[in-house]
């Protein structure tokens, strides 16, 4: 039940959210509900091929749509320097296609007219001719000798980008040598795609008088957008104004920048007319931003007892036909050396190599802090098929394993240090709860009677909190966050801070994350982002990135305006500073209690009655640049019955056991929980990419590419273990990333061991019924 929303103290209150109104009245304001005068709407013009040249691009016919204003070409662009613009992987990217095409669905062209139907009805009667190449889609093929080469824009003529390592190569080498147990696993996590329910999409009004671009846009990081933008424009960065309003779900998929993007800016430029241009689900699906599609292998080298010693991993992962991954400038894998995951390995060696394909670009951190979800899914199937080798059961093969409380701050054979974690605690917790002992019971009497059920477990290590500058920065941009606090007389309070939400609940979390810090009521902090006018240089929000980043921000601004009140609060005490306390509510004299004054006394004194000589008003700006990452970790478990006849799984019973150190608000934790559950589902189950030989994609839309429903997701059982972060301001860790990190391995270890008396290993996902029934056909359980 949430508590009466003027309660002081909010810290780990079910505070309701503050936004939700206007959302469930509909009253957000996002980017396509702005509509400014004498604007222009664009549309883009697609490649029906994977790979090909461009002969011809004729565009007579389209200008003789009433209304068209303009069009575009990769020709245009060239003659203002954009037709190609930077990744943020450190590639570069074309803009409109002008020789060739790599991948279907590129942007071609760019037609621009006052209404959404002429700019579209124009797009169709853009005449390009192509001449069809060899297309590349399996990445394998693509490494090989005689493959096409994709990039000839390149001086490297390979479809190999990047090969990059973590760990020991030789002493992990030494340990496979000589270990009496070794297990192999080849393990594809498919391409999948964020898919938010708004797409991505911009307003660019440019001001021929003033000479300043307003550009509103679907972003999860403003700051970044404008930086970017400056550079590859040469617009100067003051005069570009960045507004990001309501976003409606990023995941990933609203961090980098689109053609489409430059394209509007472009139009505005030229027409000195806001330029509109909101993309389909289908250009969402088939060319923004993907995620995943890693083709990894993981061997584990044990004891006969299980003890694991040591970790090999090869990765090859698609990154279609531009890198243009959401990565810190260091991790060209992103934080995929986390695989060790929350085991104790003596040695670990992880080798990634990046390869060019004839497919849309974009790799992005789906609802994962840069590649952990692959990383975790690969070293819990791999566990699995280690316990099923020993004979040994799977929960008693990760307990002897855990890496102990006591060795925090652990430090992990690829290089990253733990701050804190008790695994067997949470884990201990997730079997008591679901009653695993039973469970194994009651699956043995059902595979007496021949019924197919199967218990999946999945414990992880998430890496979050994308910030410390010693080790991450995107585009060399250092990835720390911020935040503005001012306390007005009436002792009210506004912040601003760097990131920016697209449903995360970031108005009431740091408004209470405020209210603790500074003895007010999270009902009188208006939290605002997403305005770079007005908010402090921030990196955005994404990877579960904000409470450990602007939330540490947030306390330690908040912490810098208590000491000037405290100076005014002895001021109005008329005794020392170094006689005042502070009581979380109020500041008082030391030994004397009854004598104390409030926040809201002070922020009133600070503009009417202040020491002699001291500043007036209340107010702070704090960069937190934090000196680690955070590590919350988690416990799931899933339970299925699957149908002989039809191959069906049915998810009977999910448990997730989360430790996210200290939490804010426990509803808005327990939404993020099931949310991240609910997409882990569908990835297991429901969600892929592919493309034909022809490099054809065949999941453009939301009738192939499945999106769960309430009817389909399971209900959720949640928990939760504390187990504070050392070096964060308030012990907080981040939460919005793990229930799909942890999710994925736990459904298919569930599935793969109800169908272990057939001798299964493994099963790539999707987990569709018909691969289960093919299964049991193959078996002789069904025909």
């Amino acid at each position: 039940m949430a508590i009466n929303q003027c309660e002081l103290r909010p810290m780990g209150k079910p505070i309701h959210r503050k936004e939700d109104p206007r959302f469930i009245r509909g009253q957000g304001r996002y980017v396509d509900d702005i509509v400014l005068p004498n604007m222009l709407y664009m549309s883009i013009v697609r490649s029906p091929y994977a790979h090909a040249k461009i002969k011809s691009i004729h565009t007579e016919a389209a200008y003789q749509v009433p209304g068209v204003k303009l069009i575009l070409t990769g020709e245009d662009l060239e003659k203002l320097n954009l037709a190609w613009i930077p990744t943020m992987a450190g590639d570069v990217q074309m803009v409109l296609a002008t020789k060739k095409v790599l991948y279907q669905y590129q942007e071609v062209a760019a037609v621009i007219a006052e209404t959404r139907g002429a700019a579209a009805d124009a797009a169709q009667l853009v005449e390009v001719e192509y001449e069809a190449l060899p297309v590349v889609v399996d990445p394998f093929r693509a490494l090989q000798p005689d493959a096409p080469v994709l990039r000839d824009d390149r001086e490297k003529q390979s479809n190999h980008i990047w090969h990059w390592e973590a760990g020991d190569r030789e002493k992990t080498e030494e340990i496979f040598q000589a270990a009496p147990v070794v297990v192999s696993q080849n393990v594809r996590f498919q391409r999948v795609h964020p898919s938010p329910l708004e797409p991505c999409g911009c307003i660019a009004d440019y001001n021929k008088a003033t000479g300043k671009l307003t550009w509103y846009v679907t972003s999860q990081a403003p700051h970044a957008h404008r930086t970017v933008l400056a550079m590859v424009s040469g617009l100067p960065e003051h005069k570009i104004h960045v507004i990001s309003p309501d976003v409606g779900g990023g995941f990933g998929n609203k961090v980098p920048v689109y053609p489409g993007y430059v394209c509007a800016i472009v139009a505005s430029l030229q027409l000195g007319q806001p330029v509109k241009w909101i993309e389909t689900r289908t250009e969402n699906i088939a060319s923004t931003g993907f995620a995943r599609d890693y083709h990894m292998t993981a061997e584990i080298a044990a004891d006969e007892s299980g003890k694991v010693l040591a970790l090999r991993v090869k990765t090859v992962a698609d990154h279609g036909a531009f890198d243009a991954a959401a990565d810190p400038t260091k991790f060209p894998a992103g934080l995929f050396s986390i695989v060790t995951g929350s085991y104790d390995f003596q040695q670990a060696f992880v080798e990634v190599d990046g390869v060019y394909t004839n497919k849309a670009p974009g790799g992005v951190a789906y609802r994962c802090s840069f590649r952990v979800t692959e990383a975790a899914y690969l070293i819990e199937r791999t566990m699995d098929v280690l316990a099923r080798r020993l004979n040994m059961d799977p929960a008693e093969l990760r307990l002897r394993n855990f890496i102990k409380k006591e060795q925090f701050p652990y430090q992990s054979p690829t290089g990253w240090t733990y701050d804190s974690g008790d695994y067997e605690k949470t884990f201990k917790l997730a079997l008591e709860k679901i009653g695993y002992h039973e469970l194994r019971k009651e699956q043995a009497e059902k595979r007496a009677r021949g019924e197919l059920m199967g218990i999946g477990i999945s414990t992880f290590t998430e890496v979050v909190g994308a910030g410390p500058s010693h080790s991450f920065d995107i585009m060399g941009i250092k990835m720390f966050d911020s935040a503005e606090i001012r306390v007005h007389p009436t002792g009210k309070v506004i912040a601003r801070l760097g990131v920016r939400h697209q449903g995360q609940g970031h108005e009431t979390t740091f408004a209470q994350i405020i209210g603790e810090e500074l003895g007010l009521s999270a009902d009188d902090v208006l939290v605002e982002e997403g305005d770079t006018d007005t908010a402090p240089y921030g990196l955005g929000t994404y990877a579960s990135r904000s409470t450990p980043t602007a939330g540490g921000a947030a306390a330690l601004c908040a912490r810098r305006i208590r000491e000037k009140a405290k100076k005014i609060a002895a001021h109005l005490l008329e005794v020392g500073e170094a006689d005042v306390s502070w009581n979380g509510e109020a500041f008082e004299v030391k030994g004397l209690p009854s004598r104390k004054v409030t926040m809201s006394e002070v922020a009133l004194a600070a503009y009417t009655n202040l020491p002699e000589g001291m500043e007036p008003g209340l107010e702070a700006t704090y960069y937190y640049d934090p000196p680690n990452l955070t590590f919350p970790h988690g416990a799931y478990i899933a339970v299925v019955d699957i149908d002989k006849g039809t191959g069906a799984v049915k998810v009977r019973r999910f448990l997730a056991v989360d430790d996210c150190g200290n939490v804010i608000n426990p509803m808005i934790v327990e939404g993020q929980v099931h949310g991240g559950l609910t997409e882990g589902f569908a990835i297991a189950f429901m969600q892929d990419i592919p493309y034909d030989e022809d490099g054809n994609c065949l999941a453009p839309n939301w009738m192939d590419y499945l999106v769960p429903t309430s009817l389909d997701s399971p209900h959720w059982e949640t928990d939760r273990t504390v187990t504070p972060s050392p070096h964060h301001p308030i012990g907080a860790k981040g939460v919005g990333e793990s229930p799909n990190v942890g999710s994925p391995a736990a459904f298919v270890n569930a599935v793969v061991d109800a169908l272990a008396p057939y001798g299964v290993e493994h099963i790539d996902m999707p987990i569709f019924p018909w691969k289960v029934w093919e299964i049991l056909r193959q078996n002789g359980v069904t025909e």
